[in-house]
């Protein structure tokens, strides 16, 4: 069964850094943009919000405000796996982590990575803590 699993999520202190992944299993990602999107730990699902994404060559990015400058979102296709680097961690970054191929709830970044339709995948999350 197509899916998508996010890896790599832990507790750092401020300040720190942690990379986090997405792997496709069951499907290629190799055509597809992915995006990550996170979730504050109790926060409505209508609260998460995107905050990058990559296009299906790697050639384009987005990132969010609140992430730009901090995180770097990078992909090996050959491991048909997704990366999100982030540096400079604050506590505010704390939040479930999700990877996607599906950008309907957020056009701008379907618009900037090249979203398709048709192979909407979410993961279940990777957790991320910031604190000291």
């Amino acid at each position: 069964q197509a899916h998508l699993v996010e890896s790599g999520g832990g507790l750092v202190e401020p300040g720190g850094s942690l990379t986090i992944s997405c792997s496709a299993s069951g499907f290629s990602l190799n055509h597809l943009a992915v995006g990550w999107w996170r979730q504050a730990q109790g926060a409505p699902r209508i609260e998460r919000e995107g905050i990058s994404c990559i296009s299906s060559s790697g050639d384009a990015t987005y990132y969010a405000g609140a992430v730009k400058g901090r995180f770097t979102i990078t992909r090996d296709n050959a491991k048909n796996t997704v990366y999100l680097h982030m540096n400079d961690l604050k506590p505010e970054d704390a939040a479930v982590y999700y990877c996607a191929t599906d950008f309907m709830t957020h056009q701008p970044m379907g618009e900037k990575c090249g979203y398709q339709p048709g192979n909407d995948y979410w993961g279940q999350g990777t957790s991320v803590t910031v604190s000291s």
